[in-house]
């Protein structure tokens, strides 16, 4: 509802990129630069320093962008007291999540929530972890779903539920007909790995960290980008890997894939993460409540 062009500079500003605005706003970087210089024409003065391919704002940049913070926060306040009284809940709302989350999670979530809400427009950002907290630090997405601890104590995070992680081998590994694996076991083989940056990886180095008594490293074969391409891999014989349960749900009813509990077992948490908004449009508080209600009915999902 605001002047568009102060919404693209407003973009541009957050998160110091015409590339990175042009893709939260589903626009080409030529339209974008069209309608920050539009805004400088308007205002008749350079609102960005660009040097050597980076950009900062000015001092009249830095006023404007002050000032549209305020403006946007006001026409959000406006428009949910209004859908208030009108009992509207509509919308936008961009989230983002680790790769396993959603693939395996959100497609359910999200489409019970479209079903109730189907005046809300919902746009779903993938990457792993690290860039999913780095989106949600420079208000790129309105929420993070996210499969490792958060750092940044400036975000409010929030726990969805647990989820289990098993080892997984071939029907016909030595290792198939055992109840459990322990840290001895999974260093004897050559392991698939996440990438650097994957929640799930985080998460076992830790628990590797914490088992870890001194004994060799893992033998680490391949490190792939997506569960998909690690479930390939020890499907093929490539070796062994830690990965959610969630993740193998169709490959243990396929008999491709044994899932074998972890020796001590290993638990992480699925979780919530936003910035400390002092207001929020209604519709991101009405996804939060349904989530978190999604979440307590299948609490026991991810578990054996």
């Amino acid at each position: 509802m605001a002047d568009r062009r102060l919404q693209v500079f407003h973009t541009v500003a957050r998160l110091l990129s015409f590339t990175k605005a042009a893709e939260t706003l589903h626009m080409t970087q030529p339209a974008v630069t069209f309608q920050v210089r539009q805004l400088e024409e308007y205002f008749n003065t350079r609102l960005f320093d660009r040097t050597h391919n980076r950009i900062s704002l000015t001092e009249a940049g830095a006023r404007v962008y002050e000032y549209a913070d305020k403006i946007f926060e006001l026409y959000a306040e406006m428009e949910n007291s209004v859908r208030e009284m009108t009992g509207e809940i509509s919308g936008s709302l961009t989230i983002g999540a680790s790769t396993t989350i959603a693939e395996y999670m959100l497609p359910a979530l999200l489409g019970d929530f479209k079903l109730k809400y189907p005046e809300v427009n919902i746009h779903l950002k993938v990457s792993n972890t690290d860039g999913i907290v780095s989106m949600v630090e420079n208000n790129t997405i309105d929420l993070g779903v996210v499969e490792a601890p958060v750092a940044n104590k400036n975000l409010v995070v929030e726990i969805c539920r647990p989820d289990q992680l098993v080892a997984i081998v071939p029907p016909a590994h030595p290792e198939a007909e055992k109840e459990e694996l322990s840290y001895d076991d999974l260093v004897k083989y050559p392991f698939i790995y996440r990438e650097e940056g994957s929640g799930t990886r985080e998460v076992i180095n830790e628990y590797l960290v914490s088992v870890n008594k001194g004994g060799e490293g893992l033998r680490v074969a391949m490190e792939l980008g997506s569960p998909e391409a690690v479930k390939g891999a020890v499907e093929a014989g490539m070796g062994i890997s830690v990965v959610s349960r969630a993740t193998i749900q169709k490959e243990i009813k396929l008999g491709t894939l044994i899932p074998i509990n972890l020796n001590p077992g290993l638990e992480r948490p699925f979780s919530f993460v936003h910035q400390k908004q002092k207001f929020r449009a209604r519709v991101m508080e009405e996804l939060l409540e349904f989530a978190r209600d999604y979440c307590k009915e299948h609490e026991n999902d991810c578990r054996e």
